[in-house]
């Protein structure tokens, strides 16, 4: 299979950037797509020129690390699936694909389609710590925990920060990935001894890191490849109302 590809070429961060085309032939259909761009670099390197870089670790859609924007959308072609997993059979044979890092005011672009997430870590690390005891794992049943509310926390869980949400807000938000965060915590009884303190110092960390506000396009859940909900982002936001009314109260 043949491709004609259009990638996103920028030194740093000062460098203005600009599309480049590249021909790629022989391209096995049952090739992943990081795997096409292995390809490509080794013919890069071959000639002598500089490889695009692009940000990958695990390539099985577990890490997060993966990600680029792909004929416009995050991710790619298929729902619910990271750029790692997916493969060169979606696209046909000299198809023009269009290779683009994601963009957002809060993930910088370092170099071609590897970008800046650290901006994530900070949020999380603006959450501080779960309060627990230490020692032994107490006994299972000591903290009953209903079925509904543990499936929700785990949903909620299963967020790679992968940033898609991102990438896809016409806002450039972080709400689903911070809701997220925040409701995994929220809704167990773990988390809420910090719950009110927890929301209101991430939220602060995440306007801080220049990130869009949500206006509830719901955009973000439909490139999630986890399919996070956007149900979080409401429960973000009656937390945050909840954790200011009782702040308000103590001064």
């Amino acid at each position: 299979m043949k491709l004609n590809l259009k990638i996103w070429r920028q030194k740093n961060r000062e460098d203005q950037g600009r599309m480049v085309d590249y021909t790629l032939d022989n391209v096995n259909t049952h090739m992943s797509f990081l795997e096409m761009l292995d390809t490509l670099n080794d013919e890069l390197i071959r000639k002598n020129e500089e490889p695009v870089e692009f940000d990958h670790d695990c390539r099985e859609g577990i890490c997060g690390q993966c990600g680029v924007v792909i004929n416009g959308i995050a991710h790619g072609p298929l729902k619910n699936t990271t750029t790692c997993q997916l493969h060169m059979r979606e696209f046909k044979d000299n198809e023009t694909i269009f290779i683009e890092p994601f963009r957002a005011s809060g993930f910088p672009i370092k170099k071609d389609l590897k970008v800046d997430r650290t901006a994530f870590d900070r949020i999380i690390s603006a959450g501080g710590y779960v309060s627990v005891n230490t020692g032994q794992a107490p006994e299972a049943n000591s903290i009953p925990v209903s079925h509904e509310i543990a499936e929700s926390a785990f949903d909620a869980a299963a967020c790679i920060g992968c940033g898609a949400c991102v990438a896809t807000c016409k806002n450039g938000s972080a709400a689903l990935f911070t809701s997220a965060k925040i409701s995994q915590f929220a809704q167990l009884p773990q988390g809420k001894v910090e719950r009110n303190s927890r929301v209101l110092k991430m939220l602060h960390q995440m306007d801080a890191e220049d990130f869009g506000h949500c206006s509830n396009t719901e955009a973000c859940e439909v490139e999630c490849p986890q399919g996070i909900s956007v149900l979080n982002i409401a429960r973000m936001n009656y937390e945050y109302n909840r954790a200011s009314f009782f702040k308000s109260k103590k001064h």
